[in-house]
């Protein structure tokens, strides 16, 4: 009886770290401070990928100024390959801005998209002290040409 509440505790304890890892992390004080939208403006069909460029338009929601270090496109359970880009915006409080980015991800993630499924992003911000935390972004779909 003992070994099964020890396994089960260390089980639970084992899913919880897990979870916290996987989690990524945003600063408490600016827990949803971004919203986003995309745009497909280009697909290029490369076999079992798909290489996309997006438009985006991201808008701080929080008080404080945001500085966007780096974009990554992001499903359930990693980053994709070819799903990271480096870039430096700079969102004041309130305000909107819009970028244009190439990725390329699996062609069955993309036709997700299509069907509905909103792509994520995480957002690497560095703060006005230098420190860098990260925050996910669901994305809304804006209709584009190249869908």
């Amino acid at each position: 009886m003992h070994h099964t509440v020890k396994f089960a505790r260390n089980r639970l304890v084992f899913l919880v770290g897990l979870l916290i890892l996987t989690v990524p992390f945003s600063d408490a004080s600016g827990a949803s401070r971004l919203s986003g939208s995309y745009q497909v403006v280009q697909k290029t069909d490369l076999g079992s990928q798909t290489r996309i460029r997006l438009q985006l338009r991201l808008t701080n929601r929080g008080s404080n100024e945001l500085r966007i270090q780096r974009l990554t496109l992001w499903d359930f359970s990693h980053a994709y390959r070819g799903g990271m880009q480096r870039l430096a915006i700079v969102l004041r409080a309130g305000a909107s801005a819009g970028t244009t980015q190439e990725f390329t991800i699996p062609r069955a993630e993309y036709e997700l998209w299509t069907r509905g499924t909103r792509p994520r992003l995480v957002v690497e911000l560095q703060s006005a002290h230098g420190r860098t935390t990260a925050e996910p972004v669901r994305l809304d779909r804006v209709k584009g040409k190249a869908e």
